[in-house]
């Protein structure tokens, strides 16, 4: 096994053929291979796997996990050791920084480049890229051309799936397989922040969690661009679902609303835990989930069982930011340029942290329940003071108390340094909604079946 290429697939057929599956040698040297290679998260889920099955000795499958959870926790410290060493801390502190300004984020990948070159799929040239289908030809007609990347591997683009002002993303079969669909993206000039970002979130979220913040399979960097290959999800984006209400004169139903709004606040709560901030929070960067198995009604409110494998995915974290990087109690300025998802920090020349995800959420929120981008107005309180609130009114067949709440907290609330409460009782409180009537989950579950067969037929 050791002198395969494809150990992770000798590994499945050993499983499959229930080689040595009880027995922790295979799981620990596995693992130890995964490891090597730098795939962190495949290493962990075989230590869990092996102790799942309880695998003989388990002690000395246990004292292996343990150790690799101390040298993942080495890891993690070295990255949250790592600070840009050249911006001054109380100008971060005090005044704040763009953090997508240029030179902040050529200081920052100057800091994390010997860390990303240890990462699984990171792959570097001097050279620009030499393919014999030049990707500029992509942009005008890229069905069907075959590229190659890296040592030999060739993908057949079956079309494009995305741009924006300094990237593309193709859809595309590896090596021709139907049944093996990436996304490529491609941009110019090379950009591995984002592929940083997705090792990040490797290491820092769990498991159960993972799934819903995509995954990267690597990048190859050129002198001239970049390709970062992620994973391919065919259901379509949360605007894709809001639009086809839209062209139908209708608004989203107020119960799908509550339920992807928990979904997010879920997301958002888990992600600022780690100390990451996604930056560019809007419905076309949420992939939709749809589970594997039938949805059952007793697992909705602790999220188990398909509900697990239901939901959204949110991808492009080109503007993700890292605050593991920065002195602690920084703010940061800078705007987003993001028509309709500028927060109102950013408006208002103000600092800002988690407040860019933050309205974002509460962006997506109104583009839900009303089909069109959130203004917000500063309406005078009777004390005084002022409060910030979508133009638009709420409906008055909505559950209008539970709209306002959150909208009034998200938008005037907001903490800078720690969100988790504040996110956890408004998450809680459309729950215990959605619990105190069976019907609300049954609707949803229909809902959330018609949506799937409409949407993937289309």
């Amino acid at each position: 096994m050791g002198v395969s290429d494809d150990f992770a697939g000798v590994f499945k057929e050993m499983l499959d053929s229930n080689i040595c599956a009880n027995n922790s040698s295979l799981y620990v040297w596995s693992a130890s291979l995964f490891e090597l290679k730098g795939r962190l998260r495949d290493a962990l889920s075989i230590y869990q796997l092996g102790i799942g099955r309880n695998a003989k000795p388990v002690e000395w499958l246990r004292k292996a996990h343990s150790l690799f959870l101390n040298r993942m926790s080495e890891i993690q410290n070295a990255a949250s050791n790592l600070k840009v060493d050249d911006i001054e801390s109380t100008k971060l502190e005090n005044c704040g920084i763009n953090p997508w300004d240029t030179s902040t984020m050529d200081s920052l990948l100057k800091t994390i480049h010997p860390l990303l070159m240890k990462f699984d799929g990171y792959r570097s040239s001097a050279k620009p890229y030499s393919g014999k289908v030049a990707l500029s030809a992509l942009k005008n007609s890229s069905r069907n051309k075959v590229i190659e990347i890296g040592c030999g591997m060739k993908y057949l683009i079956k079309g494009c799936a995305g741009q924006g002002g300094f990237a593309q993303v193709y859809k595309a079969n590896v090596n021709s397989d139907p049944d093996n669909v990436v996304a490529l993206k491609i941009q110019k000039p090379a950009f591995p922040w984002e592929f940083y970002i997705y090792r990040q979130l490797d290491l820092r979220i769990l498991d159960r969690e993972r799934s819903s913040y995509g995954f990267a399979h690597g990048i190859h960097l050129y002198s001239d661009c970049s390709i970062l290959i992620c994973d391919y999800l065919a259901n379509g984006t949360l605007q894709d679902v809001v639009n086809s209400y839209v062209v139908l004169g209708k608004s989203m139903e107020e119960v799908l609303c509550i339920y992807y709004t928990i979904e997010m606040l879920q997301m958002v709560e888990t992600l600022h835990g780690v100390g990451l901030i996604h930056g560019d929070f809007k419905p076309d960067n949420l992939l939709i989930r749809y589970a594997r198995s039938d949805l059952t009604e007793d697992g909705f409110l602790n999220r188990s069982g398909p509900w697990c494998d239901e939901g959204v995915c949110l991808v492009d974290w080109g503007r993700g930011i890292d605050l593991q990087l920065f002195p602690d109690h920084t703010v940061f300025k800078g705007d987003c340029r993001t028509s309709g998802f500028r927060c109102i920090e950013m408006l208002e020349n103000k600092p800002w942290k988690f407040q860019v995800d933050a309205y974002g959420l509460c962006g997506i929120v109104h583009v839900m329940l009303h089909g069109s981008y959130m203004e917000v107005v500063k309406k005078e309180k009777s004390d005084g003071g002022y409060v910030y609130l979508p133009r638009l009114p709420f409906k008055r067949y909505w559950n209008i108390e539970l709209w306002k709440n959150f909208f009034t907290k998200m938008l005037n609330q907001y903490p800078h340094d720690d969100d988790s409460s504040l996110l956890h009782d408004l998450k809680k409180s459309f729950q215990d909604y959605m619990g105190s009537n069976p019907q609300l989950i049954r609707k949803l579950k229909g809902l959330l079946s018609r949506q799937r067969a409409s949407m993937c037929s289309a």
